[in-house]
């Protein structure tokens, strides 16, 4: 179980999505990254490491593709965030997928197909306790 990040840690958290996402839209042209929406950031809390959860629109082949494009720009996007942040260690980057909305999706369309059958085998009977 997680414990919940102190208010200092989700400001550098937020802070270090900005960053990046700011990189990501003027600085960083790499042919690899695609349509790359950043969902979260979590740090260590000795901010040593953190965790960039993307989410990308297109195929496996696309997410693949941004995730090793993201990968090469690391060490521009620490020395950004070195800069840009009063913080004594800037934190090891780590992409990774966050499965999270695909999971949402699959979830709305095992509902909506559960709703269509309901409808198909007698509409909204009243169900007994």
């Amino acid at each position: 179980m997680r414990s919940t990040p102190s208010y200092r840690m989700r400001r550098v958290n937020e802070a270090i999505r900005e960053i990046i996402g700011t990189a990501l839209a003027e600085d960083i042209k790499d042919p690899r990254i695609g349509f790359v929406t950043l969902t979260a950031v979590e740090t260590s809390p000795d901010l040593s490491h953190a965790k960039v959860f993307i989410s990308v629109y297109g195929k496996k082949a696309d997410k693949e593709s941004t995730l090793v494009g993201l990968r090469a720009a690391g060490a521009y996007l620490r020395r950004r965030i070195g800069d840009e942040l009063p913080l004594k260690r800037v934190p090891l980057l780590e992409f990774v997928y966050d499965s999270s909305i695909d999971q949402g999706m699959r979830i709305d369309a095992l509902l909506r197909s559960s709703e269509k059958r309901d409808e198909e085998e007698g509409g909204s009977a009243e169900r007994e306790p």
